[in-house]
């Protein structure tokens, strides 16, 4: 223990007493990405596969009971939805699981701070890779729906951005579990009480308005309602509304998450 908390007040040091934002994460990202790319098909198809399952399986099959949703076909409007709710879950396993090796078993995040980085670099690399990560799984089922005819027209492209910056969301917020966990058991925490509720409640398998009132005042308080605001009227020609708060509450759950992130990571880097 004390010689981590050596490693870290000499990387506190070197970086200076106050942090400043810099590229000194994209070393991080690059590592990542490098070990990655060793793996790419078998993560390309783990990433992948599940998500477009559900939407052919469900699109297809339980679309012909279904009909249409607000206007749409039901497959037109579970893709939306798929997209959303990837990229949620794909960054936030990135941010979790694979993270959480890294500090813990590998001692990656150890090795990383004695190079001239402080641990806002590692936690950014860690958030932004597992950004990066979950926009390979979710932007080939937004191109998929396109080659299916589901989109409609050039403006579905602003999805890309849209879904970096929900994809940054999820993970700032998984990494603040993964920074406390003791275990991999306890992530199951988080997907089993926050991210499956939320991925069946916040409009990707059905309208927030079949939802009772109260309920839906909950689910607006949760980041991947927004999200769907947000993706499915790009995907589906509709109209936008609102735009400047939905990605307000995605950029400020990203930066507050960041920030409680880094605060953890310290204090747990230090016991």
């Amino acid at each position: 223990m004390s010689e981590h908390t050596e490693i870290l007040s000499a990387t506190a040091a070197a970086a200076g007493e106050r942090w400043r934002p810099s590229l000194r994460f994209l070393a991080v990202w690059r590592r990542h990405f490098l070990v990655w790319r060793k793996l790419l098909w078998s993560a390309i198809i783990g990433n992948f596969g599940e998500p477009l399952f559900y939407l052919l399986a469900l699109g297809y099959g339980l679309g012909r009971f279904v009909g249409e949703l607000e206007g749409l076909p039901y497959l037109v409007f579970l893709a939306s939805g798929t997209v959303c709710s990837s990229a949620m879950m794909a960054a936030a396993f990135e941010a979790t699981f694979s993270a959480y090796t890294r500090l813990d078993y590998q001692q990656t995040w150890m090795a990383m701070l004695t190079a001239p980085l402080a641990v806002e670099d590692v936690v950014l690399g860690e958030v932004v890779w597992a950004a990066t990560k979950a926009s390979f799984a979710a932007v080939p089922i937004l191109l998929v729906a396109a080659l299916l005819g589901l989109t409609a027209g050039w403006g579905a492209l602003w999805v890309v951005p849209l879904v970096l910056l929900t994809a940054l969301c999820f993970a700032a917020l998984a990494m603040c579990v993964t920074v406390v966990a003791r275990s991999y058991d306890y992530f199951t925490y988080l997907i089993t009480l926050l991210l499956t509720p939320m991925m069946l409640l916040s409009g990707v398998f059905f309208p927030l308005s079949e939802l009772p009132a109260a309920l839906q005042g909950v689910v607006w308080l949760l980041p991947l309602a927004h999200a769907v605001a947000l993706i499915r009227p790009l995907m589906t020609g509709g109209e936008l509304g609102h735009v400047l708060l939905h990605l307000a509450v995605l950029a400020g759950y990203t930066v507050v998450a960041f920030g409680l992130a880094v605060r953890l990571a310290r204090r747990r880097l230090m016991s």
